[in-house]
């Protein structure tokens, strides 16, 4: 089958790094790059707890692009093994059934849960698997398969950028007919949004700032409303279209990030705009939670100095090398800094439930949709098409990006 691998070595890594910084195609250069277009075998169960799923959606994460663009830190490679295929956003249908699964049948409409936590890799389970927590599993490195965070890292599972994916049985989510394809490929990231709201929930009267309108960012407000938290809530976003995204899920107030911003979403938040001697605004008041959903320097520094003293800031952006952030604010206002990373099990009417099942029962009930959040489809081997796409965001009007495999037969790039 046809796959997007992602392959490191030395040389590609500083070459593509270098070049990159001039011509940023070349990341997606399969010459140059660490970004592999491969014709490989189909992954094999590694036991008889495991599925074969065939791929109909594999998404295109944020944090993918991060990879392609070797943003990542170096403190996360040891937790994924080469070469592995990417993508851990996933809907399609069961291929194949070890012999040991009972509950699952072929042709079953299904999502994936990708982390790759103790029971997948055949391990008695860590202290965070056992109280929940199977995204803090201390054993991602270990066990019967190889490193690997997530399906979508690890070189024994395939990804959605391929064909097929193997997944063990308690990574498998079935869908009702209620939800479709669209809404279920979307369910990881949904998930990630979710997860973080209801781990860090705002109180009905409080101020919410979500900066960032992309895919996790309107998530993030879809969740809110799908919870019926009556809070006011703030969108700071880039483009037109993501405002308007923003302003049919529900939010009540939206600021562009433009020259205006700082003021603007002072404004809206009823805080006050100092000036220092020299540097940035400073920022009196704001938010009593804001959810960073952006990941870079801008938008870390802009959601420590916009949340209201005695604050929560919740980090969803992908976390990285980051300079010169200024920490002032966390000390002198006493912010509360909460990192946010995929799902567990979340309290949700009154029971604990896995995060990913508490997202296909909102949007089973009607109360979630995100399928008009899905902007562009391409075939596996218009990889480079896609990857232009999201680097054009701004002139496509681009919000979520996703391979229909569908289209993948025997294609080549």
């Amino acid at each position: 089958m046809n796959a997007l691998q992602f392959d490191f070595t030395i040389p590609r890594y500083l070459l593509s790094k270098t070049i990159g910084r001039f011509i940023p195609t070349v990341f997606w250069n399969n010459h140059i790059s660490c970004l592999q277009w491969r014709k490989i075998h189909e992954p094999t169960l590694p036991n008889e707890d495991w599925v074969k799923v065939k791929v109909k959606y594999g998404g295109i994460c944020g944090s993918d692009m991060n990879l392609l663009y070797l943003h990542d830190s170096p403190s996360t490679s040891p937790f994924v093994s080469f070469p592995f295929t990417i993508g851990h956003e996933a809907v399609g249908q069961i291929d194949e059934v070890g012999s040991n699964v009972d509950r699952l049948s072929k042709g079953q409409r299904v999502v994936i849960n990708p982390v790759l936590s103790c029971e997948s890799r055949d391990m008695e389970p860590c202290p965070a698997c056992m109280r929940g927590d199977q995204s803090l599993c201390i054993n991602k490195n270990k066990g019967s398969i190889q490193p690997g965070l997530l399906i979508g890292a690890c070189h024994n599972t395939g990804g959605s950028w391929g064909q097929y994916l193997v997944a063990h049985k308690s990574q498998i989510k079935p869908l009702p007919d209620e939800v479709d394809d669209l809404n279920g490929v979307l369910v990881e990231p949904f998930s990630c949004a979710l997860h973080a709201v209801l781990r860090n929930p705002p109180s009905p009267n409080d101020n919410v700032l979500i900066i960032g309108g992309g895919l996790i960012g309107l998530s993030v407000l879809v969740a809110l409303r799908a919870l019926d938290i009556t809070c006011s809530i703030t969108m700071l976003v880039k483009y037109s279209f993501q405002g308007e995204a923003a302003k049919s899920y529900g939010a009540d107030h939206i600021v562009y990030l433009d020259k205006s911003y700082v003021g603007e979403t002072a404004r809206v938040l009823n805080a006050e705009v100092l000036r220092p001697v020299i540097g940035d605004e400073v920022i009196q008041g704001g938010a009593d939670i804001v959810y960073e959903c952006v990941g870079k320097d801008k938008s870390i520094k802009d959601s420590l100095r916009f949340t209201n003293s005695g604050g929560k800031v919740v980090l969803l952006g992908l976390a990285s090398v980051m300079e010169k952030i200024d920490w002032t604010a966390v000390w002198l206002n006493e912010l509360t800094i909460k990192g946010c990373f995929a799902y567990s099990f979340n309290e949700f009417e009154g029971e604990n439930i896995d995060t990913m099942d508490i997202a296909i029962e909102l949007m089973k009930r009607g109360k979630v949709d995100l399928s008009p959040l899905i902007t562009h489809r391409f075939s596996l081997a218009d990889y480079k098409l896609a990857f232009q796409t999201i680097s054009k965001k701004q002139k496509k009007d681009v919000l979520k990006v996703i391979f229909d495999h569908d289209k993948t037969v025997g294609g080549s790039a």
